[in-house]
């Protein structure tokens, strides 16, 4: 939905909105304790294709936008933006088996982990063309999200051994971020020396963000907590905020007719986190019409955001448990973690741009990124070690897990990486009269990123193993290819994309099917669950294919159908060994190639 109406000389309403609504798609899968001779063979009948952990959600979208604006009196004009969307998604977690509760559950259960959104915001500004020469804008913005996560068809084990009762749907956690900002800016364009064009615009900006984590219900964390995902504890609850000052000027020049020539700067002060100058110098050099060339010099600054410094929680598993440590608490601290610092950038980016004939365009753009300090998930340990900090923090770990199969770990500065890469694209536009337009676009990314350093935790080991730098640098794809082809005619059209994911690779953890006498060479200990030694899994390259056909049958009325995907790909299934319970059959920190395989549709888009 999309549509406006005016109101006074030049008043403006204007409102769009959607829904939207997807079912689960999981893919079918065996899992082992249902089949004789498979390690963890429980001896049940399974129905089909009971354990669905690998699926994707279920998920109901609504949004709604309102944007307006009016002049209130001369010179000044005043608008605004007020945008509203809820999100509700559930998502499957691992298949219990009937043993783990048959007084509540006789015949086993699938937790479902659910989520309800909110997220709203509020902008007004004014604006006007005179103040002493130069434009200005003054806005105000609020923006929060808030989200309640619950655990239902699920049961607490110690609590219903210690009370006789336990709840099967209780909320785990709820917390929301929020941001209200305020801006004030300046812009004019004059010329030095009456010779060289300049647009100067400076400003500052003041905002507070908020973040607030609650306390599950109770019976989502004592006594272990409920299958698949424990509440947040109250000890770990809490308010955290900060304020950020910032001001920033920023130049362009056009020293000569074709030449183009930009310096900014921006000066930021946290609360929490100090101060950061960053710059930015970039430029343009038109030879002609058909020949350009730009370039482009940066350093960045990210602080952490409040959650990565604040939560936590706790995901159990039939057999494992695995805890996310807030980076500022105790547990984490215990095991090495130092507090958190701000990600800092450098970047350089230079190209080319040509038109080598009328409605042919090229540009080749190469660039490197390095990021210091980058924040991520590290300090992962396994054990004894992990079972004890994941006590610290207040929670505990119900029946049935494994000591071997806990981990934890803290979002840490890991280290310093290096992204190179270089992207080529082009497109021209047929004309063929009376048969129609055909565009034809084609681009290419190939990138490659590398650990430059990794950093230590206080007990001077890296923060990082073998395994947590693969998720950094080869889980992407080093290349992608995307060839594009447009074609209109009279009341149809037309579109068929091909797009290439190229390799990732990924180091795989050994799981429940790998033998038990198996040993890591790294540190004598068993391969099974090891934090040392992975197995390696690459996901080839792959090509999927996107048709849509469409017709238009009225100036309001359009019609198409299409498939994304339309041959099915998937990616490549893992081996036994890296395959947890059986129902993890894919890589899912692989991107770019869908475990969902084929998106089959029809569209009607009416203009009213």
């Amino acid at each position: 939905m999309d549509g406006g109406l005016k109101f006074g000389d030049d008043g403006y309403v204007h409102i769009s909105g959607s829904m939207y609504h997807t079912d689960h798609m999981y893919p079918r899968t065996v899992d082992y304790r249902s089949q004789p001779g498979r390690l963890g063979y429980a001896g049940y009948s399974f129905p089909s294709n009971s354990n669905k952990v690998i699926s994707t959600p279920e998920e109901t979208r609504e949004s709604l936008s309102i944007k307006f604006g009016k002049t209130l009196f001369s010179d000044v004009k005043g608008y605004g933006l007020i945008t509203y969307a809820h999100r509700h998604g559930e998502t499957y977690e691992n298949f219990r088996l009937p043993s783990v509760l048959p007084e509540v559950k006789p015949n086993g259960f699938t937790p479902i982990e659910t989520m309800n959104e909110n997220d709203f915001s509020g902008m007004l500004g004014l604006t006007g063309d005179n103040f002493l020469g130069f434009s200005w804008d003054l806005s105000t913005t609020y923006g929060e999200d808030d989200d309640r996560v619950n655990n239902r068809n699920t049961v607490n084990i110690n609590l219903y051994k210690y009370t006789g009762y336990t709840p099967t749907t209780v909320t785990a956690q709820s917390y929301s971020m929020a941001q209200w900002t305020n801006d004030l800016g300046f812009r004019r364009r004059f010329n030095i020396g009456h010779v060289v064009p300049m647009t100067l615009a400076f400003g500052g900006q003041h905002r507070l963000d908020m973040y607030h984590l609650y306390a599950g219900e109770p019976a989502s964390y004592l006594y272990g907590g409920t299958q698949a995902f424990g509440g947040i504890i109250p000890e770990n609850a809490g308010k955290w905020s900060r304020d950020i000052w910032a001001g920033y000027l920023d130049g362009d020049f056009h020293p000569l007719k074709h030449w183009d020539l930009d310096f900014a700067g921006r000066f930021e002060h946290y609360t929490d986190t100090g101060n950061t100058e960053n710059g930015k110098i970039s430029t343009r050099y038109d030879f002609t019409k058909r020949i350009a060339i730009r370039g482009t010099i940066s350093n960045g600054f990210r602080a952490p955001t409040l959650a990565e410094e604040h939560y936590s929680e706790v995901n159990i598993g039939p057999t494992n448990a695995g805890g996310l440590l807030a980076s500022s608490s105790d547990a984490a601290k215990a095991l090495g973690a130092n507090h958190l610092k701000p990600e800092r950038s450098t970047s350089a980016e230079a190209g080319i741009l040509l038109e080598p004939v009328d409605r042919f365009h090229i540009s080749v753009d190469v660039y490197q990124i390095n990021i210091r300090d980058r924040i991520a998930g590290g300090g992962t340990v396994r054990g004894q070690a992990a079972h004890d900090a994941i006590l610290q923090t207040g929670a505990s770990i119900p029946p049935g897990v494994l000591l071997d199969n806990t981990t934890a770990y803290y979002f840490a500065n890991v280290g310093s990486t290096r992204t190179q890469g270089i992207d080529i694209s082009g497109d021209y536009l047929f004309r063929f009269e009376k048969y129609g337009n055909l565009d034809l676009s084609a681009s290419l990314n190939l990138n490659r990123t590398r650990m430059s350093h990794i950093n230590t935790d206080q007990h001077g080991s890296p923060v990082l193993n073998a395994q947590n730098v693969s998720y950094l640098t080869t889980a992407s794809p080093r290349s992608k290819i995307i060839l594009n082809a447009h074609w209109t005619f009279q009341s149809w059209d037309i579109n068929l994309r091909e797009t290439r994911y190229g390799l990732t690779s990924t180091l795989m953890t050994y799981e429940d099917q790998t033998p038990a006498n198996a040993v890591c060479p790294l540190d004598g200990g068993s391969l099974r669950y090891s934090v040392h030694c992975f197995g390696q899994y690459n996901n080839t390259p792959v090509w999927l294919t996107d048709l849509e056909v469409g017709y238009r049958i009225t100036p309001r009325l359009h019609v198409a159908v299409g498939a994304n995907n339309i041959f099915n790909q998937r990616p490549r299934r893992l081996q036994d060994q890296f395959n947890y319970v059986g129902a993890n059959i894919y890589d899912f920190r692989n991107s770019g190639i869908p475990i969902t395989g084929g998106y089959y549709y029809g569209r009607v888009n009416v203009d009213l």
